[in-house]
């Protein structure tokens, strides 16, 4: 036979490289989630500044919700008044948005009360950050209540975020309660 048109010698196929490198990834990515098992804001922190992504425009920096509850959605109510729980706008639109979200009963809202961490937004009585922030929280929960949205499905909960003065919701799936 000619030289030119030499026969191929056997090789592996092509698939089985593509299939070792996807192996190497997926344990790779276990790897890393599970060294990071504690503390996953860091992980998904560390994920979205490799990847070139950037948290979301209006959201603290650690939204807070129960253990168990996957976040899915949020909305905010901010530019409270220093020093102030009153609400700064009429809350329909935040209202319509949670009775959409909690038409499911497997769902959680979490409310954050935010204070922005200066020393003019204090509660005036007790000059305490949590607790300004929590009012905050609670006079949208009470709206919310009031609004039809079972009691049961409403969390309440404080950050301190600088440059917010507001409450954030946050929409999260709890699972079927047993």
């Amino acid at each position: 036979m000619n030289e030119l048109f030499a026969e191929a010698r056997p090789t592996r196929p092509i698939w089985l490289v593509t299939l070792a490198d996807l192996a190497l990834l997926l344990l790779g990515f276990i790897v890393l989630v599970l060294s990071h098992q504690g503390n996953q804001r860091a992980l998904a922190a560390g994920l979205r500044d490799r990847f070139g992504g950037h948290a979301q425009a209006g959201a603290p920096a650690a939204v807070a919700t129960e253990p168990g509850v996957l976040p899915l959605a949020a909305a905010s109510m901010l530019d409270f008044a220093p020093a102030s729980a009153a609400l700064p706008d009429d809350p329909a639109a935040l209202i319509t948005w949670a009775k959409r979200q909690a038409g499911d009963p497997r769902v959680r809202l979490t409310i954050t009360g935010l204070t922005d961490g200066s020393a003019a937004d204090l509660d005036p009585l007790s000059r305490s950050a949590p607790l300004l922030a929590a009012d905050r929280a609670r006079m949208i929960a009470a709206r919310l209540v009031a609004a039809g949205i079972a009691g049961r499905q409403i969390a309440i909960t404080t950050a301190v975020s600088p440059g917010k003065r507001g409450a954030m919701v946050t929409a999260g799936f709890a699972g079927d309660r047993q």
